[in-house]
């Protein structure tokens, strides 16, 4: 089967309880990752599909990730906004308030907000992946031949980019105006 129907139309997706739990199923490889929603995080996006795919490790040139596929797609289920562009997009899709943390550098949804965020994600975001040595480039193709909205990187021909990318500045902005957060 061709990696553009694994991915957007899985034999299996996994939710955060089956990847949260020890021994977690998700490999400790190099993969891509794809995102399906049982309810979509914006009005304008359909239930019960494909809406992101993601990679691990990302391609460094100059040094080796450490990153794989069970630590990136754990940490999306329960991370924060600030290491996860697809915590950052649903929190800022569902209105959440992103806000400065620590230093005021790192921006996050806050306690509160990531873990409503992450509830969220338990009951609607579910998982697949597929193992793959150098996940950049297949990424690029998912991209180019999928409809993704919630994809940024190298999605400007999605009907969905120009919105969300405002959206988030909009976020970003407003964060960077309130005092920085506990």
């Amino acid at each position: 089967m061709e990696a553009t129907a694994l991915i957007s139309r899985p034999d299996r997706l996994w939710s955060a309880q089956e990847v949260l739990a020890r021994p977690s199923p998700v490999p400790a490889a190099a993969g891509v990752y794809g995102w399906h929603f049982e309810q979509p995080p914006h009005p304008d996006l359909d239930a019960g599909r494909l809406l992101y795919v993601g990679i691990a490790p990302r391609y460094m040139a100059n040094r080796t990730s450490t990153q794989n596929l069970r630590k990136r797609v754990r940490y999306h289920y329960r991370g924060n906004a600030a290491g996860s562009t697809l915590r950052l997009t649903l929190g800022c899709l569902l209105g959440l308030e992103l806000r400065r943390v620590g230093s005021g550098k790192r921006l996050t949804f806050g306690k509160a907000g990531e873990a409503a965020l992450s509830q969220w994600m338990a009951d609607n975001a579910r998982v697949c992946w597929i193992e793959q040595s150098e996940p950049w480039d297949l990424e690029s193709q998912l991209i180019s031949r999928l409809d993704l909205p919630l994809n940024l990187d190298q999605n400007r021909h999605n009907a969905f980019h120009a919105r969300l990318k405002e959206l988030r500045a909009q976020a970003r902005r407003l964060a960077r105006e309130l005092p920085v957060s506990s």
